[in-house]
Formats: C-alpha cells, sequence, structure tokens
C-alpha cells in the first residue's frame, strides 16, 4: 500500500468516527495472553508512519474513556477475569474487536490447560481481524468496517 494509500484510509476512518460518533474513537487494547505480534501491528498504528492521533483515533489507557476494546490473544486463564472487569468497566456504546487468528478460537493454543479459548469464549465480539498478525492497514479497513456497522444500529460483520 503507498504512502498516499493509507493517509486516505486513516482519513476517512477519522471521518466516519466524528460522523457517526460525533466525537473521535477511542480505543482500548488488551492482551489477553497473545505472543506479542499483534501488538506490534497494532502499536505500528499510533507510529509516525500511521499517526492515528492526527485522524481522531486515540489509544486510551482506561476502559472507562474507551469506545472499542481490541483485544489480542487467547484468553488465557490468567486474563480471563481482566478481561471480563475491562469490558464491564467500557461504557455503552461498546464494541468488541478480536484481533489475530488466537483471538479467534485459541490458534495454536486451543486445548491448552492454560487457555479458556477465544474472546468470543469471554465477551460479545462485534467484529473480528483475521491474521497472524493482521497488518495495520487490515485493521484500518476492519475499524472503518465496523463503525459503517455499528452507526446503522447492527453488530459488526
Amino acid at each position: 500500500m503507498e504512502l498516499a494509500d493509507i493517509a486516505a484510509l486513516a482519513t476517512t476512518l477519522g471521518d466516519v468516527a466524528r460522523r457517526r460518533l460525533g466525537r473521535s474513537l477511542s480505543i482500548r487494547e488488551i492482551d489477553a495472553g497473545s505472543c506479542n505480534g499483534c501488538e506490534l501491528e497494532i502499536h505500528a498504528l499510533a507510529n509516525a508512519f500511521y499517526d492515528l492521533e492526527r485522524f481522531g483515533l486515540r489509544f486510551v489507557a482506561s476502559p472507562r474513556h474507551a469506545d472499542v476494546l481490541l483485544v489480542t490473544g487467547p484468553v488465557t486463564r490468567n486474563m480471563r477475569e481482566a478481561l471480563e472487569r475491562t469490558y464491564n468497566a467500557t461504557p455503552s456504546p461498546k464494541w468488541v474487536v478480536s484481533v489475530g487468528d488466537c483471538a479467534a478460537d485459541g490458534g495454536c493454543f486451543a486445548g491448552s490447560y492454560a487457555v479458556v479459548g477465544g474472546v468470543s469464549a469471554v465477551v460479545p465480539v462485534d467484529l473480528h481481524i483475521a491474521g497472524c498478525p493482521p497488518s495495520p492497514e487490515t485493521l484500518l479497513k476492519a475499524l472503518v468496517a465496523l463503525i459503517g456497522h455499528v452507526s446503522q444500529g447492527a453488530r459488526a460483520p
């Protein structure tokens, strides 16, 4: 993807968020037990190349300030309660996005004594972004799709 294409995609995401939500989109990232591959791609969204803050998209430290919970990894037994508490602390309307193949069904960790399963085994998921790990461009496209669907009152695809 060219730099201009990425900038256009991020601008579209920022415009859609402001138009549909009336404000910026706040994202809380949660690592529920991942290998950190997905986190590297998610954190790339905040670097100087993608710089989501300029489009009104921001990562927040508290679930009380979040619109979207971006969850990575299979949910481990140690993180189950933390994920549930984070979900319950996030004000409505809220959306949960599971990121990566492990977040879908546990991935290569499925069946382990330490893993509960995918994110949907613990909290309701509005959108799943496939990949191991998904690229920053894929993450941006998915967030645009999420905002478009939830603004129409439907669950995300």
